[in-house]
């Protein structure tokens, strides 16, 4: 055998992003015996923008693309042959020359709340600090639960379970995905119904990309990707390109399949919370991309230029 790695898996280096390399190196090895040799596929781990930068909130930083670019460039110089990314960190638009072939089976996308103090937000007393980086999150918290405080709380989260136990919020937010691909279902309080919180665009989703004319990975990827998943990756990312999406606009969605339907939930906010706009839509499962965009479009109609200027300044 080669000592050339025949894949070469690019990822972030937290916990949680080599559980999903791993995930996807097994899944590859399951799919292809030629993958299975020692050394026929190696994880290279590169370090974002978005790893270096902990001590200020995602929006003051960039927003988009703060945890791809690098590994994007690494591909792009022929470094890594696939990148395994949370979707919910993927910019809508991809560089020239990459492609977005696989979505994995998509986990849990509903988000849990986690506390000594409470068993749900709504349990928590007047002025608890809630701890969290997102502003989607942050919109949804302040609009329901107008008594409670949110503060920036980043870092991975090992570091933000570790925040919490020193006390310095009464509560904090997370994916339950990511809790369950590092097998850490035990620090849940409470799982978050989407009816209370709706999830981040693609959360729970994993995206696989390889150079549009890498031949060779999309054969490796073809049997890996999950259709009904990417369906619903489709929808969402399609109603988030049209709102113009970063991490300074709490936007959220979520998109389920029934038989030949999609339904999909939006969701459009201030960051303060003090104006929420919500939509339902259901198109064919054969133009999830058309049923986002025209989701997107209302949104936005309802929404106003102003509406959106105040949620992209606050």
């Amino acid at each position: 055998m080669s000592d050339q790695p025949k894949v070469v898996i690019g990822t972030r280096g937290s916990p949680l992003a080599l559980a999903q390399a791993y995930e996807t190196r097994e899944r590859l090895q399951a799919a292809h015996e030629e993958l299975r040799g020692e050394g026929a596929i190696e994880i290279e781990v590169i370090k974002t923008t978005g790893d270096m930068i902990l001590d200020r909130p995602l929006s003051e930083i960039g927003g988009k693309g703060l945890f791809t670019k690098e590994i994007d460039d690494a591909q792009l110089d022929g470094r890594v042959d696939i990148a395994v990314h949370s979707m919910k960190d993927v910019p809508t638009w991809l560089p020239d020359g990459l492609c977005l072939p696989c979505i994995l089976p998509r986990e849990d996308v509903r988000d849990v709340f986690i506390s000594n103090k409470a068993k749900t937000l709504a349990d928590l007393p007047q002025g608890a600090v809630v701890g969290t980086a997102s502003l989607r999150r942050q919109a949804q918290i302040k609009a329901k639960y107008p008594h409670l405080k949110v503060e920036t709380f980043r870092g991975n989260v090992q570091s933000r379970l570790r925040k919490l136990d020193e006390g310095v919020v009464d509560a904090t937010l997370l994916a339950n995905a990511g809790l369950r691909r590092l097998k850490n279902e035990e620090a849940i309080t409470s799982v978050i119904d989407e009816d209370v919180m709706l999830p981040a665009v693609a959360q729970g989703a994993i995206g696989i990309t390889c150079r549009e004319n890498d031949e060779k990975a999309l054969a490796y990827l073809a049997p890996l990707n999950c259709e009904t998943s990417k369906i619903r990756i489709e929808a969402e990312r399609a109603l988030l390109r049209v709102l113009d999406g970063s991490c300074r606009t709490p936007i959220a969605a979520l998109a389920t399949v029934e038989g030949d339907e999609i339904t999909l939930r939006g969701l459009l906010a201030k960051p303060d919370g003090s104006e929420v706009l919500t939509n339902e839509m259901t198109g064919p499962v054969s133009d999830p991309d058309s049923l986002g965009t025209r989701a997107g479009e209302e949104l936005k109609e309802r929404a106003g230029a102003d509406f959106l200027a105040e949620a992209t300044q606050a």
